[in-house]
């Protein structure tokens, strides 16, 4: 199964005073893979915004928790694509220790398309015809 991987080390300005990652650290290594993942099937989002005025925004974003990170540790991001449907995008994506392959963070983000080109008035649109293409085959390696 194809897939987006990132790894990345932890530092110590992505901890809490308990020493285990902040959890908001969380939540911006799953953006950023997010947008690596969009890349890697040929949909780099900072091209769509720029010549396109489309974007992915985020609607609805979560994690469960599983075993802490901790300094130094390199982890493993693994983002797969769920499901797509007219006008939204749900990625997965799982992050683990990459010494021992232990699990430590599930996240989903629901991401939905929208015109951006009046940034007073961003709105859903349906994700054009090409792009949800791209997302259904890219849904179907993911399968």
């Amino acid at each position: 199964m194809k897939q987006n991987i990132v790894e990345r080390k932890i530092m110590w300005g992505d901890l809490d005073s308990m020493g285990v990652v902040f959890y908001p650290r969380y939540y911006e290594w799953m953006d950023a893979s997010s947008h690596l993942f969009f890349e890697s099937i040929g949909l780099n989002l900072e091209t769509l915004f720029s010549k396109r005025h489309l974007g992915f925004g985020l609607v609805e974003t979560s994690c469960i928790y599983s075993k802490p990170g901790r300094y130094h540790q390199t982890v493993r991001i693994i983002t797969q694509l769920e499901e797509v449907n007219e006008k939204t995008v749900k990625l997965k994506h799982f992050i683990y220790n990459a010494s021992n392959d232990e699990l430590l963070v599930t996240g989903l983000e629901n991401r939905i398309c929208m015109d951006v080109s009046d940034p007073e008035n961003i709105r859903a649109i349906t994700i054009p015809e090409e792009m949800y293409s791209i997302l259904i085959n890219a849904l179907a390696i993911w399968q």
